[in-house]
């Protein structure tokens, strides 16, 4: 016959106890069978721990020994007479020192009904349980008499809130939302009362303090989802302008660029580990153009598609009107690197289109910030006119040009114009002859002679000056750099036009 398993409440010879016991003695005793068997254990071991004490006033009436000890029935229960017992209130055991040293146990009835804070109904345990905190349930939820004070005080702040708006005020404030929009908050005067607004001002300033803090901190950025700063290569670049990176990233605030793939990443120790795998060391397609450690490559956005969507997303953080991000194909990408044993880095490029009906040479032109002011600018600008000289066309650079890129042709442009002017003998001047030599645009030539004040209308002629002093100071300054190797040579291009798409 298999041996039963004892249950919690059997007793030590090995019987089972009943859980509804038909002994008269035995339901005066306790409650339930379990409090009376918790009880004998405990008063057992206290009553032979405290027999020479003889306390006389225990926490509890422990049933007394020998005669009257506690018997245990034998009966055994079957399972299918075995009944679900009462659901009884939660007893929390507490163990109280008696003055002989002996430890007892208590337990103490509580309810679960209500928390200690006032905002659950219910609690778990004795930490959030109202009595046992001398306290009851409806007591907890009642309000301090601070706060009381607080609730009147708000109350009679907010009578002051006017009725209503009156006609000339929601006029008002119509006509500011039509002449604003977004770009405003909305007027706030007498929508409510001025505490709640008082409360609302206080509200933003501390979420802007906040905020401010966390981009001290460099968790965030300004604008929606800025990249603040870059590490590209061996240089930390601080950024100007929002680019469409995707919002992962573009929400972290910094970014971490290969500078040979252009890749962007996370961390610096996904670089790291890109960088040990990487093998580009120069951009791809084809060098066009090299001189001493300067190189050219045609990069062609059909081919190499992801490269310069990487490209433009970067150029994006440095350019306010660029709008080419990730329609690539139909241009071409020329870009500057300069080599040094690790590689080929990217020092600036320039794009166009594949076939530009109104004679573009440019439609995109930037020089990284850490190379700009150090004549590589030009270098670009000079090297997309040499490619018109070679398609034999007349170019211009697309239009609206950024602030710097007007600057940096209106200086390229007096340049060309002042070196012809120094090299021409002749007294009678086309600009059709100088737009054909220089491949420069003859809009461009004439805004560019009369920001110079060197374009006059006399006798119904239109006369250029020769200004000697504007081609004196030009000379000057190429003398002192004439050692430099800032200056696109000619001869060390090998290009061909490509033909079609």
């Amino acid at each position: 016959m298999p041996r039963r398993k004892r249950n919690a409440g059997s007793s030590s010879d090995g019987t089972e106890d009943s859980d509804f016991s038909t002994d008269p003695e035995h339901t005066d005793s306790s409650e339930s069978d379990g409090t009376s068997r918790r009880s004998a254990r405990v008063t057992r071991s206290s009553a032979r721990l405290s027999q020479s004490s003889q306390d006389s006033s225990p926490v509890r009436n422990p049933p007394s020994f020998g005669a009257e000890e506690p018997v245990y029935s034998t009966r055994r229960v079957t399972r299918s007479q075995q009944q679900p017992a009462p659901v009884t209130p939660k007893k929390y055991p507490l163990r109280q020192t008696r003055s002989s040293g002996s430890e007892t146990e208590q337990v103490v009835d509580f309810s679960d009904r209500g928390h200690l804070t006032g905002k659950h109904e219910r609690h778990f345990s004795i930490s959030g349980c109202p009595l046992y905190h001398n306290l009851s349930a409806d007591e907890c939820k009642a309000p301090t008499e601070r706060q009381l004070r607080y609730k009147e005080k708000v109350a009679e702040l907010r009578k002051k809130r006017n009725s209503g708006l009156s006609k000339e005020q929601k006029e008002k404030y119509m006509e500011h939302r039509q002449t604003y929009g977004n770009t405003r908050e909305p007027l706030l005067e007498n929508l409510t009362s001025e505490y709640d607004l008082e409360l609302f001002r206080r509200a933003q300033a501390r979420a802007s303090e906040d905020l401010e803090k966390l981009r001290l901190q460099g968790q965030i950025t300004e604008g929606s989802n800025m990249i603040k700063t870059i590490a590209f290569g061996r240089y930390e670049l601080d950024t100007w302008y929002h680019s469409p990176y995707p919002e992962e990233y573009a929400r972290l605030g910094r970014l971490y660029m290969c500078e040979f793939c252009l890749k962007y990443m996370k961390s610096q120790t996904i670089l790291r580990r890109h960088m040990a795998k990487c093998v580009w060391k120069h951009p791809p397609g084809d060098e066009i153009y090299r001189k001493g450690s300067i190189s050219v490559f045609e990069v062609d956005g059909k081919k190499n598609k992801i490269y310069c969507q990487n490209l433009c997303l970067l150029a994006k953080l440095f350019l306010d009107h660029k709008t080419l991000y990730y329609d690539v194909e139909p241009f071409l990408f020329y870009v500057m690197t300069e080599a040094d044993n690790t590689g080929c880095h990217l020092i600036g490029y320039f794009s166009k289109e594949k076939n530009s009906f109104l004679n573009y040479n440019v439609s995109c032109i930037l020089t990284m910030p850490q190379y700009m002011r150090q004549g590589y600018g030009k270098m670009l600008i000079d090297f997309s006119y040499l490619l018109s000289k070679v398609e034999e066309k007349v170019g211009s650079p697309e239009r609206p040009l950024s602030d710097l890129g007007l600057i940096s042709y209106r200086s390229y442009w007096k340049e060309v114009l002042l070196r012809y002017l120094h090299n021409f003998q002749g007294k009678e001047i086309s600009i059709k002859e100088i737009s054909q030599e220089t491949a420069v645009n003859p809009v461009d030539i004439v805004s560019t002679l009369q920001a110079l004040q060197m374009l006059k209308y006399w006798k119904g002629k239109h006369l250029v000056l020769k200004r000697q002093d504007l081609i004196d100071e030009w000379i000057a300054k190429e003398a002192k750099r004439s050692n430099s190797n800032k200056i696109m040579d000619p001869s060390c291009l090998k290009w061909t036009p490509p033909k079609g798409t």
